[in-house]
């Protein structure tokens, strides 16, 4: 809890009446590699920080699983779609290695919201940065080209090699694993 704690005096300030009842909304969780935090199909009704590990966010299409996204610790994740509608969720989101998060529950966030203004400006800041993320690598298809891509990744996340393999990386970045594999050879 520490780690979110710090996180959050980072984007806003939050009180320590705040964080009183922002506590009240979370629960901090173990997941084992592979296990699920969100499945297909599901109504999500939370958001998760990973304060350690790494989860993915993929569908499957065909067969064959498509990341979406992977976060890392200090990162927020959810489906906002189904999150905000309560639709049923089309992504799968799962602990790639041993993860631990924080499960930030949405039914007791609305109501501390409705406590305090600083958890409301919280709640936007995390589907704000959610959304950006998304936006950003969805964004990188149009504009750049998969060599930037792979890039730009390892420039975000140096470690990213070492902990996802690469067919989980080039499905990741829209290549094949051919392809993922020159690219590493021309950056050594």
């Amino acid at each position: 809890m520490n780690n979110l704690k710090r996180y959050i005096e980072s984007l806003t300030d939050l009180s320590e009446q705040g964080w009183e009842v922002l506590s009240y909304c979370l629960t901090e969780r173990l997941f084992k590699k592979n296990e699920i935090l969100l499945k297909e199909g599901e109504i999500c009704n939370s958001i998760y920080f990973v304060s350690s590990g790494v989860c993915r966010s993929f569908y499957n299409q065909d067969g064959k699983e498509i990341n979406t996204a992977f976060y890392f610790e200090n990162e927020f994740t959810t489906n906002i779609k189904s999150l905000r509608a309560s639709t049923r969720s089309e992504y799968i989101i799962k602990a790639h290695e041993k993860t631990r998060a924080v499960v930030i529950d949405k039914f007791k966030l609305l109501d501390a919201y409705k406590q305090s203004h600083q958890i409301e400006t919280f709640g936007r800041m995390v589907l704000e940065l959610i959304v950006a993320k998304q936006e950003e690598h969805s964004g990188s298809f149009k504009l750049l080209t998969p060599m930037e891509r792979f890039n730009a990744l390892v420039s975000q996340h140096p470690d990213f090699l070492q902990r996802v393999s690469l067919t989980q990386t080039a499905s990741y970045l829209g290549i094949s694993r051919e392809t993922l594999s020159r690219f590493r050879a021309k950056k050594k």
